[in-house]
């Protein structure tokens, strides 16, 4: 190398040694101002939050968090610590809860840093929480008990570097998106992989919240909106009806008022059709149970997820991201009625079928106005191709807004049967609070049970290695043995179970590979033991002899591979092994009786 390329790579350490490390560029900064400026505690405030005090340069860590939030809980009787788990490794999972009076109310649960280099929510959270215990805000839990988890990704959050989240405009020190286990938190909600979504999905399942908020920060291309958040499906694919359409109605208008008030710009979130072409419009699709948002459609829990921009810069990231969860508290308390309804609704609701594949409908669902950002495109030297440069202005556009069709449903049965043996599935089945009864004794049924042709095992996603096949149905007598499972479809979480049972889901334990056994190559008969039958079978039969020699013919690479004719003969014989891999988990339809 080049005395040039060490001189430069020398300059660059002193550099970093010097000063902190030089963040990667970024698109230019728009101008921004607002009321909730004024949210922001004065440097000789005794409760100024860490990242107040840094001027949002930082974001503090695990036990600066910590620290500061036991000390306000001790100031403030509206505030107590909770723990509920411990992280990979080893670290407490802990949330904060804010409260008044002595009867419990209804929950929201907000939580931040799933993705820890995504940490809006947290600083955010700390501030308010504050401001709700000490600074005369505690009208907002009147109504409602907020529980708030100012850390989620605990691990992530302490491996804290200046290179991580590089497309991000502040703070100088995120943490990693996913866990020490190399886990996305927020692609295992269906899958519960991670110690920290266990434990997340028990305390789900014991607050019971009546609104579940999970905060990030987008990537993505540059546009006018600072605060923008989504339900499943961006609340047009969604499976708890009701649930949506509340928060697409009086949920919508009641935080984009506040967070107007407050100074910032609330949008839907968007994501780019092509991010070489802006303009061509804007894309949603449909959410399975990997999701937060697609497991509380599911799971029949009003879900929010929260994007703030990451081209803003972080103090006016946090800001806004204050006013979001106030705006959410308030319009909870205001509707808690309606909202409890919607609940309830969705819970009691049997759809007969479940949609487990979608693709792209080129027919615009509508147009939209957006707040762009003018960009041009120009050939970039370094990659070669046509790329985009932001120009720092806004604009106003019109944008067709892109779904999806349905193209495979299935019919959803009166309940599942799951054997004794599938103690991984079984213990999912616990984690996720779906209801079964298990049987004494054997029973023998009259179950749909599912074949999978062409089972194969598809790329790492998650740390998981994904499968895949086409599934074949054939109704059979089955004696399942005891202690199976029967879940029955007619539960509040029926829904939830079809999404992890029924093979063709998207999300579905066949498809984030519980069975990796189906793809596994079956043995077969010792040649000792193969080459006499099938010596036998030909030297007895001369119309089999016949037939073999015309297939033989007709398939010239298989006659020239002895295993494959060996094989061909022993489909003739009882110990043919041809048969297809049985999914084990089968479906009872609506008048299967006992046989």
């Amino acid at each position: 190398m080049t005395d040039r390329f060490w001189i430069g790579l020398a300059a660059m350490a002193w550099s970093v040694a010097a000063h902190g490390a030089e963040r990667a560029p970024l698109p230019p900064e728009l101008p921004w101002q607002g009321a909730s400026e004024a949210l922001v505690a004065a440097s000789d405030d005794p409760w100024i939050t860490p990242a107040e005090r840094e001027g949002f340069r930082l974001t503090p860590s695990y036990g600066e968090t910590r620290a500061w939030l036991e000390r306000l809980a001790a100031a403030s009787p509206l505030v107590s610590l909770h723990s509920f788990g411990t992280s990979a490794e080893g670290r407490e999972l802990y949330y904060v809860k804010i409260a008044s009076g002595p009867q419990p109310k209804p929950v929201v649960l907000v939580q931040a840093g799933i993705h820890a280099h995504e940490i809006d929510g947290k600083d955010a959270g700390l501030m308010l929480v504050r401001d709700i215990g000490l600074r005369g805000k505690d009208e907002l839990v009147s109504a409602v008990d907020w529980v708030f988890v100012p850390i989620y990704n605990v691990d992530g959050h302490e491996r804290a570097s200046p290179y991580n989240g590089p497309h991000l405009r502040g703070p100088e020190n995120p943490g990693t998106r996913s866990t020490a286990q190399g886990v996305n938190l927020n692609r295992d909600y269906a899958k519960a992989d991670a110690p920290e979504t266990r434990a997340m999905l028990r305390l789900l399942q014991e607050l019971d919240p009546v609104l579940y908020m999970d905060i990030h920060v987008t990537d993505g291309f540059d546009h006018g909106y600072d605060v923008t958040y989504t339900y499943a499906g961006w609340g047009r694919y969604a499976q708890s009806e009701a649930i949506t359409n509340w928060l697409n109605g009086a949920f919508q208008s009641g935080v984009d008022a506040h967070v107007r008030e407050a100074g910032h710009n609330p949008h839907f979130y968007p994501a780019a059709i092509d991010p070489t072409d802006i303009t061509k419009g804007l894309r949603v699709s449909a959410e399975g149970p990997r999701y937060s948002t697609g497991y509380g459609d599911y799971a029949r829990i009003p879900t929010v997820l929260v994007e703030m921009h990451n081209l803003k810069p972080y103090r006016q990231r946090v800001l806004g991201a204050y006013a979001m969860i106030e705006g959410a508290l308030l319009t909870t308390a205001r509707n808690l009625p309606a909202m409890t309804a919607a609940i309830a609704a969705d819970r009691a609701a049997r759809p007969e079928t479940l949609v487990v594949r979608w693709e792209r409908d080129d027919t615009p669902l509508e147009v939209i106005p957006f707040t762009g950002v003018a960009y041009e495109t120009y050939t970039s030297p370094a990659s070669g191709a046509e790329e985009v440069r932001y120009l720092g202005r806004t604009e106003e556009w019109q944008m067709p807004v892109i779904g999806q069709r349905p193209v495979a449903s299935v019919t959803l049965p009166a309940a599942w049967w799951v054997p004794p043996a599938e103690t991984a599935v079984i213990a999912l089945l616990d984690l996720h609070g779906i209801a079964y009864e298990r049987i004494a004794s054997p029973r023998t049924l009259l179950l749909d049970m599912v074949q999978v042709a062409g089972a194969r095992l598809e790329t790492v996603y998650d740390t998981r290695v994904r499968m895949a096949g086409e599934t074949v149905h054939q109704m059979r007598s089955v004696t399942m043995p005891a202690g199976s499972l029967r879940v029955p479809y007619d539960q509040p979480r029926g829904l939830l179970a079809a999404a992890l049972l029924e093979p063709e889901a998207v999300d579905s334990v066949f498809a984030w590979g519980f069975f990796h056994r189906l793809a596994e190559p079956r043995g077969s008969l010792e040649r000792y033991n193969a080459l006499p039958m099938a010596e036998a079978l030909l030297a007895a039969d001369a119309e089999l002899e016949r037939t073999f020699m015309t297939w033989l013919a007709d398939n010239p690479e298989q006659a020239a591979n002895p295993q494959a004719r060996l094989d061909w003969l022993l489909t003739r014989t009882p110990y043919d092994n041809t048969d297809l891999p049985a999914y084990p988990i089968g479906r009872e339809l609506g008048q299967s009786a006992d046989r």
